[in-house]
């Protein structure tokens, strides 16, 4: 169990964690492939949300090398590019989905002196347009994007900052990847199982929670 009263960082994924990014990403998912489907690269296929929601929480460079690892460098760039561009299209004719209550947690924890950190396998233009949504930086000390780190590896990326924050840490995530940077850093890790992950992924979590409004019975 982890020990809560000597937590004093959090480490936030935000996909699946705190934003329900399917509403954004799933749309935008389907006019890359497309585009791909009209460059006669990929036959038509109708892809469920299920199918698309196993693609959040990996960096664009690992989902189009696991995805279509056959695909050329400049083509994966073009669906990225599609894929960034829609979801800033909808972005600005609808605001995004938080997860209910996930900014009163946010505040919550900050009023009780944690130090929170955001840590997102996403573009630096997405966390920008996140943050002008909800002032995500008015909770948060710091948000991180991997594409500031030329998408390296979540658990690489932690290893470089968590040597600025206090003991003890404990990282919140819906993914493998969350998880996975935890372990390897020897820091505390909470799985979310209302997120995105599959069957098991996160059967090495220190503890799960089912609602992000759990939280504040823990910290």
């Amino acid at each position: 169990m982890i020990p809560f009263n000597t937590i004093k960082t959090i480490f936030f994924d935000y996909d699946g964690t705190l934003h329900n990014s399917l509403t954004l990403y799933a749309p935008s998912f389907r006019k890359a492939y497309d585009f791909l489907v009209e460059e006669g690269l990929v036959p038509q296929k109708e892809w469920s949300d299920e199918e698309i929601s196993y693609w959040l929480g990996f960096n664009p460079e690992d989902m189009w090398e696991r995805f279509m690892p056959s695909l050329s460098i400049s083509l994966r760039k073009k669906c990225s590019e599609i894929i960034g561009n829609e979801i800033q299209r909808r972005m600005q004719e609808e605001k995004p989905h938080l997860y209910e209550g996930a900014l009163e947690v946010l505040e919550y924890l900050k009023d009780r002196g944690y130090h929170l950190i955001f840590i997102s396998n996403c573009k630096m233009y997405y966390k920008e347009c996140h943050n002008k949504a909800f002032d995500l930086d008015r909770y948060f000390e710091r948000l991180i994007s991997s594409d500031e780190y030329d998408f390296i590896p979540k658990h690489e990326i932690l290893r470089l900052i968590k040597v600025e924050y206090p003991e003890d840490m404990v990282i919140v995530g819906d993914r493998k990847q969350d998880i996975e940077a935890g372990k390897k850093n020897d820091i505390y890790t909470i799985g979310c199982s209302y997120g995105f992950a599959t069957s098991g992924e996160l059967r090495d979590a220190d503890m799960l929670i089912k609602d992000i409004r759990d939280l504040p019975q823990y910290l």
